[in-house]
């Protein structure tokens, strides 16, 4: 399958031993040729500068279940682009930046979140792993910074849950006033913990019916907009007015678009997860480029299409939309405005229901995305031994217990009523966020690079990202600029010297991992020729049986037609 492969001279031994990998291309050789290359490949690995010998035989071994399917597959993939971010806080773009301008920032950000996900759909197609984030950081560029990017991923997941949990009891409060939310946010803890106990089908089957529900909500509150616009709900033939009034379509021009953008950067966040979903995936040859491709018009659809609504419904000028910023604000979210004007007495109490069922899929998500990531950790020698143990189910219970726990903490400081300490620790999960979204554009660099170097052939990919290399790049540079411009409001009109410190503080945090970690193991910048490029590929993996091989389906006329125009046009 693969075409011809150029060996590179091989760097004479040093302080690091590097792999002595198989020819890819002996993958699809004879059996005899294959065994006698994995027999190669295991005995003269020592240690190595991307994944150690150890490391290699435990993944191996086979530990999760790949049980999830496509359909799970797709809704999550859906389901998670779709947020608080979405429901509450996308009236803060409107506010800031006019209807034309929240639009356009959404755009921007949502063509930047786009490549991140083709170019984690690219690596993790090729070597299905359930910790991306570590597991490539590791392989394409330092193991230091794969230790910093995977305790960097659990860290801002796991304060992510602790926040859900917070955030459920003051939902629940909406209808229960009288009885204290900690009650609720236990009960909650209980339910995403028994969701991730059972095995990964139940997880993947709750976030499949949770990611519907928020799908038809989006769908509904499309078509109710529309109804609403034209006069035919409401009472109100509303038009393009509120693009002509005072502060539209733009609102402080370029100021007010970034000011949007980096509103609409940390509501895509959670998207990358159907990345982690991948080591569990029963067919990810097949199913992760069918998610993937799906991410343009997901993006479109419920994003473009919801900012373009509220815009036309609701004027940027009201004062509800930058007041609305929790969960408790749902009375006053541009959602419930939208449903009100269309005249649903009953609208507050609707998305009051659907905030609630999104905040148990964030926290059912984050912690499975912890689990997983933490057990990766633990068979690469980045945390305990112990965290290795999972169940005849396929799932990392040690891990589960262990995040859970830390959640709760989180959870307990904002119960004790330390406001200061809590919001300090969940600013620590914002910007960490954008942390490994730029290292998924810089691992796809690296792999893209010495995929071609080492003489692979592009068509031999299981899905290949579109517009490499732009595509990296653009998301790179774009979340750069996020990362630096974060804390605009700390600084400018006064400075906030505590303010700045806890949005900031992700940065130092992460160096201190990466820093740390390269001290203490001597590790080295892994060069392109020394990249392992078989061990773990899903290549080897159906060879070995570690992945059901399913026959390929016979593309369609028009995706012929496109495949066709591609490779004219290159």
């Amino acid at each position: 399958m693969f075409g011809q492969q150029v060996e590179p001279e091989r760097a004479e031994p040093g302080s690091n031993h590097v792999y002595h990998r198989p020819s890819i291309y002996s993958l699809r050789g004879d059996a005899e040729g294959f065994e006698k290359a994995s027999v190669h490949n295991d005995e003269k690995v020592i240690e190595t500068n991307s994944v150690t010998a150890e490391s290699i035989h435990e993944a191996k071994q086979p530990k999760l279940q790949r049980k999830l399917k496509g359909r799970q597959m797709g809704m999550i993939a859906i389901g998670g682009t779709i947020g608080t971010g979405l429901f509450i806080g996308s009236g803060t773009t409107l506010a800031d930046a006019g209807p034309a301008g929240s639009l356009i920032a959404f755009l921007v950000m949502g063509s930047m979140v786009f490549f991140v996900c083709t170019s984690l759909g690219e690596m993790s197609t090729f070597i299905p792993t359930s910790d991306p984030f570590n597991h490539f950081a590791t392989r394409f560029l330092d193991p230091s910074l794969g230790f910093a990017f995977g305790w960097n991923y659990w860290y801002s997941w796991m304060l992510t849950v602790g926040s859900e949990l917070v955030a459920c009891g003051m939902v629940v409060q909406y209808w229960l006033p009288h009885i204290t939310g900690a009650v609720w946010s236990l009960i909650t803890l209980l339910i995403i913990f028994a969701f991730n106990a059972i095995s990964v089908r139940g997880y993947g089957e709750a976030e499949f019916w949770m990611s519907a529900l928020k799908v038809l909500t989006v769908i509904v509150f499309f078509i109710v907009g529309i109804l609403t616009v034209t006069g035919v709900t409401g009472g109100d033939d509303i038009g393009g007015r509120n693009w002509h009034v005072e502060g539209a379509p733009f609102k402080d021009n370029i100021v007010g678009i970034l000011k949007a953008c980096i509103v609409a950067a940390f509501s895509f966040q959670g998207t990358e997860i159907v990345g982690i979903t991948v080591g569990e995936c029963a067919n990810p040859r097949r199913d992760v480029p069918r998610v993937i491709q799906s991410v343009f018009w997901r993006i479109l659809l419920f994003y473009i299409s919801s900012i373009l609504i509220i815009g036309l419904v609701i004027p940027n000028f009201d004062k509800n939309l930058a007041n609305a910023g929790s969960v408790s604000d749902i009375a006053i979210s541009p959602f419930t405005m939208v449903f009100e004007k269309a005249g649903a007495s009953w609208a507050a109490d609707l998305m009051n229901a659907i905030v609630l069922v999104t905040v148990l899929s964030a926290g059912n998500s984050g912690l499975y995305a912890c689990t997983r990531v933490m057990w990766v950790l633990a068979n690469e020698g980045k945390a305990p031994r112990w965290f290795r143990k999972v169940t005849k189910k396929g799932v990392p219970l040690w891990c589960l217990l262990f995040t859970a726990l830390c959640s709760t903490v989180v959870f307990c400081i904002s119960l004790a009523g330390n406001k200061d300490v809590y919001v300090f620790l969940i600013n620590l999960s914002g910007l960490s966020g954008i942390i490994f979204w730029l290292g998924i554009s810089l691992c796809h660099w690296r792999f893209r690079r010495a995929y071609v170097a080492q003489g692979y052939s592009l068509d031999d990919l299981p899905y290949r990202a579109a517009f490499f290399p732009f595509g990296p790049v653009y998301s790179f540079t774009l979340l750069a600029i996020i990362m630096i411009g974060q804390g605009y409001g700390t600084i400018w009109p006064t400075f906030d010297a505590a303010s700045f410190v806890s949005t900031y503080l992700a940065i130092p945090l992460f160096l201190i991992f990466w820093l740390g970690w390269k001290f203490v193991k001597k590790t080295k910048w892994v060069k392109l020729e020394d990249i392992d490029l078989v061990t773990g590929s899903i290549i080897e993996m159906e060879r070995n049986g570690e992945i059901q091989v399913f026959p390929p389906e016979k593309p369609g006329q028009w995706k012929r037609y496109l495949q066709w125009m591609r490779r004219k046009n290159e």
